[in-house]
C-alpha cells in the first residue's frame, strides 16, 4: 500500500476545499479535488433528436446526454486512472481537460463529480478520498467509481453505442 506524500497529507489536513474557491486553487489543490471515479473517461453522447448523436465537447442547447459503459482505451479499470494522463488530450482529441477556466461548462460531468459539486456549492461526498485519508476504497465500495462496470472502447462496436447506455454514472451518494 502506497504511503501518502507529505504534500498530500498536508492538503488533507488543511481541508482547503472548505475555504478556498475552486478558481483560487493552485495546481496541487485542483488536482486533489478529483475523486478518481473515472466517470469522465466514459463515452458520453448527446442526442438532440434532430441531429446525429455527437461527442459532448460542445453543448448545443437542450440536448439529452447519455452515459455509456464504454471506457477510454487508456483507462486502467482497476485503479480508475488514466495510463496516459499527461498526453491524454493529444491521444484522445475529444478528451476534455477540466480546468478552472472551463469549469462553468461542466454539463458533461456527472452529478457526483467533485469539481461540479464544489462549483454548485455542495460539499464533497463522504466517500471522497480527501475525506478518507487519501484512499479511494470508500468510493469504490460505494459503487461511485467505474471499477468493474466498464468495457474497453477497443472491445466494442462504437457504431452501436446506444446498446451500451447506462444510468449508474448519474447516481449520487453522499
Amino acid at each position: 500500500m502506497a504511503k501518502l506524500s507529505a504534500q498530500m497529507s498536508a492538503l488533507i489536513a488543511s481541508k482547503y476545499w472548505e475555504t478556498i474557491a475552486l478558481a483560487d486553487m493552485d495546481d496541487a489543490q485542483w488536482e486533489a479535488i478529483c475523486d478518481g471515479c473515472a466517470k469522465c473517461c466514459l463515452h458520453k453522447f448527446i442526442d438532440d433528436e434532430v441531429d446525429e448523436a455527437h461527442y459532448t465537447d460542445v453543448a448545443k442547447g437542450e440536448e439529452e446526454m447519455f452515459f455509456t459503459d464504454i471506457a477510454c482505451q487508456y483507462l486502467h479499470t482497476k485503479t480508475c486512472q488514466c495510463t496516459e494522463y499527461q498526453d491524454r488530450t493529444e491521444l484522445v482529441p475529444h478528451c476534455v481537460k477540466l480546468t478552472q477556466e472551463n469549469l462553468p461548462e461542466i454539463f458533461y460531468m456527472p452529478p457526483s463529480c467533485s469539481y461540479r459539486r464544489l462549483h454548485e456549492g455542495k460539499p464533497l461526498p463522504s466517500w471522497h478520498p480527501l475525506l478518507n485519508n487519501g484512499k479511494a476504497h470508500k468510493m469504490h465500495s460505494a459503487g461511485m467509481s467505474v471499477r468493474n462496470k466498464t468495457v474497453n472502447e477497443l472491445a466494442v462496436d462504437m457504431n452501436k453505442f446506444e446498446d451500451r447506455i447506462v444510468t449508474w454514472p448519474l447516481n449520487v451518494e453522499e
